[in-house]
């Protein structure tokens, strides 16, 4: 199975990318958030693949990190949403918009992608509700395998780096999991914790875990 790619674009069009690695081109199918932060003709890149195998078909889809090609994974085991549907919802809101839509239960900010109806949408959040923390809890860790690496192909000292739309906020992925593994280890459920600190990081995009923490056990204490 390939897993990623390394090379030089080509060109980009209006839904996938083709990439040039070792003079072999691939045509990677994105996302229009992935096509934006690739760089333009000519210039290195690197994305993470998922392969889609059909009795008629091969196509490659791309993402910028494990954990945008996570939640991919996640998402097309719902009935309904196939790849398409997928890119379309990672493409609108991005892999830490849908899993705070996820765990708060916001169904309307996933029928906001292009083709989701909110039948659909209803379905995406109440079948993912419980497997979400799992992925989120992962963000740190795969964050971090997203980094710079090795350009044999071009330059033997010269990295390529995963490119990114945007710089990750600091309560995107590793502060997000170390505070729902504190929850956790507090007695928290997955799902109530999840839901806390997404919450919580959406009001404060900004956090660091300490602070995530906090926020989200003053969204779980009680109401009196």
């Amino acid at each position: 199975m390939i897993g990623k790619l390394t090379g030089r674009v080509d060109y980009k069009a209006a839904d996938h990318v083709l990439l040039d690695v070792g003079g072999v081109g691939y045509t990677v199918h994105c996302s229009e958030r992935t096509l934006a932060a690739l760089p333009g003709a000519g210039q290195a890149a690197a994305l993470y693949t998922e392969l889609l195998v059909r009795e008629d078909l091969l196509q490659l889809f791309g993402f910028l990190t494990p954990y945008d090609r996570e939640w991919h994974r996640l998402l097309t085991t719902v009935q309904g949403v196939g790849a398409k549907a997928s890119m379309s919802i990672l493409g609108t809101l991005g892999a830490e918009g849908v899993a705070r839509a996820i765990a708060i239960g916001d169904w309307g900010a996933v029928k906001a992608a292009p083709g989701v109806g909110p039948k659909l949408a209803q379905r995406v959040v109440n079948e993912l509700k419980d497997k979400a923390p799992g992925i989120m809890a992962l963000g740190g860790t795969l964050g971090q395998a997203a980094g710079t690496v090795p350009d044999p192909l071009i330059e033997p000292d010269r990295p390529i780096v995963a490119p990114a739309s945007k710089p990750a906020a600091p309560s995107s992925g590793a502060a997000q999991a170390d505070a729902l593994s504190a929850l956790s280890n507090l007695g928290y459920a997955p799902s109530e914790a999840a839901r806390a600190v997404a919450e919580a990081a959406g009001n404060d995009p900004g956090a660091e875990a300490p602070a995530l923490i906090r926020a989200a056990l003053r969204l779980l204490a009680p109401k009196e």
